[in-house]
């Protein structure tokens, strides 16, 4: 494990890795996770195009959306945290796990008038990442948001994919504004933006290694399961098509076939957070 200071794509951030080669770098900007690089791939989509200025929403990666879901609301889209500088916490630097706050200041409070302090917790392991977001409430008063982790993964072409996962479950398609039970097996042909309930697990049968898989993502031979803990609520799955990446100026023209976006979020139901206490959900990925 070697934890230093890098940049990618001229994002100031850090990088740790294994011995393995897998590999993680966390931006400075949002804690926003921008590469995973595992078995010999990378697995996260960065477009080539995103603003670098410090300030503008990063394009791919695992952006925080917080303490706003999308336009949900009367603060920036998809909150704010992800376009404000976080602080690594000192810790072990030969760790596997590192930590990212950021708190409530005079910034954050011109735009939402709360104190708050929100902690992301980057794991990697071998074939393995974890992101885990807790949000703690140092008011007085409740505090209320949606949010989410909004993870875009690098895929080989968005029409040989397959999502797999949540059959039954209640499915809402925000393009075509209907209301219908997911069927288990989702492709990508055009534009896709969905939002799941997400089945409660399974009572667990012993230990576990690993979570149960939210989704399995079929790219070619490969298999990304990707698991997420109960108290998001929902899944978001994402992808712009053709037509609505060419409006997008911080992504090429091409760069849908190239990503997907499954997202663990809280969408529907605001999380209430009762004074002097803490929330804390998280996201898996494993190969």
């Amino acid at each position: 494990m070697n934890l230093t200071a890098d940049s990618l794509q001229g994002h100031a951030g850090w990088r740790w890795s294994l011995p393995s080669g897998d590999s993680v770098f966390v931006a400075q900007q949002g804690a926003q996770v921008l590469s995973w690089h595992a078995a010999g791939a990378e697995r996260m989509y960065l477009s080539p195009k995103s603003a670098c200025n410090g300030s503008t929403a990063i394009r791919g990666g695992v952006p925080v959306c917080f303490p706003q879901f999308n336009q949900r609301g009367n603060l920036p889209k998809h909150g704010f945290v992800r376009n404000m500088p976080w602080r690594l916490l000192e810790g072990n630097a030969q760790a596997s796990s590192q930590v990212f706050e950021l708190q409530a200041n005079d910034a954050t409070r011109a735009i939402w008038p709360v104190n708050f302090r929100v902690l992301l917790t980057v794991d990697l392991q071998v074939q393995q990442l974890k992101i885990r977001l807790r949000v703690e409430n140092q008011g007085a008063q409740v505090l209320s948001f949606t949010g989410a982790l909004h993870t875009y993964l690098a895929v080989s072409a968005i029409d040989q994919v397959s999502l797999q996962g949540q059959t039954q479950q209640p499915e809402w398609d925000a393009v075509q504004d209907t209301h219908q039970m997911c069927s288990g097996l989702l492709r990508f042909n055009s534009e896709f933006d969905r939002v799941y309930d997400v089945a409660p697990p399974a009572q667990a049968q012993g230990l576990s290694a690993q979570p149960q898989p939210t989704w399995c993502l079929q790219d070619g031979p490969q298999t990304l399961k990707i698991s997420q803990s109960h108290a998001w609520g929902q899944s978001v799955v994402w992808n712009p098509g053709a037509a609505k990446a060419a409006q997008l100026q911080d992504m090429p023209a091409d760069g849908y076939q190239k990503m997907l976006c499954v997202e663990a979020a809280c969408v529907n139901t605001p999380i209430q957070v009762p004074a002097t206490q803490s929330w804390e959900a998280w996201q898996q990925f494993n190969l």
